[in-house]
């Protein structure tokens, strides 16, 4: 099943700016004259999913774009300026556009919200509605906390009349709003399993439950630091494992394969952002996942891809001989030749694209030169696991066989062995909570390298400027001379770079944000 979004006209957003005519128009969609059944309050809901998809957030940008900057990629083109370099200023377009995509979801949860109870409908159904709106408003506001720290909070809909007058909330309100609403959306979802819904679209009780756990280890960590998340997260991680709707897909290669296929393994896959067509068609909800980020191709045919972003060769080295996620992950070939391409192998550890995404395995045709229908992991079943472990360790004082299990069945899949026996490939036994940590840190990035997630994980953890500092001396110290270039993210990097800086035109049009920018910026 696929959902097919509908962009809610900005007539439903905001009140008509003047009146053109001596007649009250009747022909297009307000406030006012819709929400009345339970199909537009769907239609309005998928509205508020849409913009997810949106090229600023995980139609494109939010994978190599906004989490270049980390040791796991790099441009390359390798630039000197932009946001994946650490070289950009608050009036940068990338910084501001992300912003306003989120604050355009955020508004028409709001509205959505607002209208809930007009229509007459069955209330079991009205509150999976509220539930889905609840949760996606709080998600929004997890990117923005999470990239700018405090923001200004807004729980109900934009009058057209209203001076922008909205102060930044602290971050601590933010998060516990978030927590708030999406414990109820949890509690209203309660039916709304992932094996009833059967694909992973759309938002089931525990891609919620996963979601929390990863909202705590946020809170956990810096700049919050408040460790009594960490139970949090593990008891929400827990619910995730306990409810025996989710494993591990036994190959790690085809988790991505079936995204490219839009095939549904809801067992593996929590929650995906959908992406469908070929911009030839007529519904145009495509992406640009496995374009810009995936393996060197001309060949339209085949599945053109620019390559933008190579894997690091810290991240090469992170992989032991047997780990099939390093010849996925860290492309040992591109492709050559605009028509009939073939693979060429790349021998050269410092130059191999990230592989994750390859369009050779999209089935559906003519494929496009720039868009494609791959989909995106917002969560995985794996990271659940990782999160599990982090947790226990942390709430224990060090690894549990709980702790364990849950990594070593991460472990195991990345080895092609059975997940239930224990095997050489195994974590080293007897790791205290440091050595532990350290373990899961590297094993985040071996699973789920450039899928969104480091950037923040070095963050909450307090390592980014020194993991950073570090990186960029080995290159330095190391890397081919025409490749030095590649730290330059990593030499950019300053304290100031934790948050990004409050869009400058926002704080041009919002007079309460005035004097309130992040430190540095």
């Amino acid at each position: 099943m696929k959902i097919i979004y509908l962009l809610i006209p900005c007539s439903l957003l905001m009140a008509s700016c003047g009146k053109l005519l001596e007649t009250t128009p009747t022909d297009f969609l307000t406030t006012e004259n819709y929400y009345k059944t339970e199909e537009q309050l769907n239609y309005a809901l998928h509205g508020v999913y849409d913009r997810l998809g949106a090229s600023e957030l995980y139609g494109d940008k939010i994978s190599w774009t906004y989490n270049s900057s980390t040791d796991e990629s790099y441009q390359r083109s390798m630039p000197s300026v932009g946001v994946t370099v650490n070289s950009y200023e608050a009036s940068s377009s990338d910084i501001n556009n992300f912003w306003r995509v989120c604050y355009e979801g955020i508004e028409r949860a709001n509205v959505l919200l607002a209208n809930i109870d007009r229509p007459v409908m069955p209330e079991k159904n009205r509150d999976v509605i509220r539930g889905e709106a609840l949760f996606l408003r709080a998600y929004y506001y997890f990117i923005l906390v999470s990239n700018f720290g405090d923001v200004p909070m807004k729980l109900e809909p934009t009058e057209a009349s209203a001076p922008m007058q909205f102060p930044r909330t602290p971050s601590a309100e933010v998060y516990a709003k978030i927590i708030e609403d999406m414990t109820t959306a949890e509690s209203l979802l309660q039916e709304q399993t992932i094996t009833k819904l059967g694909f992973s679209g759309r938002i089931s009780k525990t891609a919620i439950q996963a979601v929390l756990a990863r909202v705590n280890l946020y809170m956990a960590g810096y700049p919050l630091k408040d460790e009594s998340k960490y139970e949090d997260a593990l008891n929400w991680a827990k619910k995730v494992v306990e409810s025996g709707e989710h494993m591990l897909n036994p190959s790690y290669e085809q988790v991505f394969i079936n995204y490219a296929q839009d095939k549904y393994d809801v067992k593996e896959s929590l929650w995906e952002i959908e992406f469908f067509g070929n911009s030839l068609d007529t519904y145009r909800e495509t992406g640009r996942i496995g374009n810009n980020i995936g393996v060197l191709c001309q060949d339209v045919e085949l599945g053109q891809c620019f390559a933008s972003v190579n894997a690091t060769i810290k991240l090469y080295n992170l992989y032991e001989e047997g780990d099939h996620r390093r010849d996925w992950n860290c492309a040992p070939f591109v492709f050559t030749g605009r028509t009939n391409a073939v693979k060429t192998p790349v021998t050269d550890n410092w130059t191999k694209n990230i592989g994750k995404w390859r369009r050779e395995y999209e089935t559906l045709t003519p494929k496009h030169g720039n868009n494609t229908p791959q989909n995106f992991a917002i969560i995985r079943y794996s990271d659940v696991l990782l999160m599990l472990a982090e947790a226990e360790n942390h709430v224990h004082g060090g690894p549990t066989a709980v702790a364990y299990d849950a990594l070593n069945q991460v472990r195991r899949r990345a080895y092609g062995k059975p997940l239930d026996v224990p095997d050489a490939c195994d974590a080293p036994a007897g790791m205290g909570q440091a050595g532990f940590l350290k373990f899961i840190q590297d094993e985040r990035s071996r699973e789920l390298c450039v899928e969104a997630v480091r950037r923040y994980d070095l963050i909450r953890w307090g390592i980014y400027l020194s993991t950073m500092k570090e990186f960029a001396e080995y290159i330095m110290s190391n890397a081919p001379e025409k490749l030095l270039k590649s730290a330059i993210a990593a030499q950019n990097l300053e304290e100031k770079h934790l948050l990004f800086p409050i869009p400058l035109r926002e704080m041009s049009v919002n007079s309460a944000l005035k004097g309130h920018q992040n430190p540095g910026w």
